[in-house]
């Protein structure tokens, strides 16, 4: 992931200004915003609606306003490249770091399952059910809205 939020910080550098002259160095601002994002993106994608919104949020103050359009395509562009990237990595019980996988849910002691998640949703068998309510969850906030 490293190289999605390196290749981000370096298109957009020559444009980063320094926002309302505060002082603080934009330059390592935009960097570390993206690789926060990067780094959340590999190890929470399930969690992370927009995260091309999410980056954009947090590195638009830092440009001027004629250069704001690109910055969006540009974000736009690598997120889509960085998920298209994790969607084809093999699911051999570790995320994009090297970290073990483990299932999204809670056990009735209030600690995370410790099983290997299923890569269609990130639960274990043992929580199938939750997926399931989850998808009905978005059905009924989609048709109040």
């Amino acid at each position: 992931m490293y190289q999605f939020s390196r290749a981000i910080y370096r298109e957009l550098a020559k444009d980063i200004a320094d926002p309302h002259g505060t002082g603080r160095n934009g330059h390592e601002e935009v960097l570390r915003a993206c690789e926060a994002t990067m780094d959340r993106l590999s190890a929470d994608r399930h969690y992370f609606a927009k995260p091309a919104r999410t980056l954009f949020t947090d590195i638009r103050p830092y440009f001027p306003m004629n250069a704001q359009a690109r910055v969006w395509l540009v974000v736009q562009r690598y997120i889509a490249c960085a998920e298209e990237w994790l969607a084809r990595q093999p699911r051999h019980g570790v995320d994009a770091n090297g970290n073990p996988l483990q299932c999204r849910a809670t056990t009735r002691r209030g600690t995370p399952c410790q099983r290997e998640p299923l890569a269609r949703n990130g639960y274990c068998p043992s929580h199938q059910h939750l997926a399931e309510t989850e998808s009905c969850e978005v059905a009924v906030l989609a048709a109040v809205a």
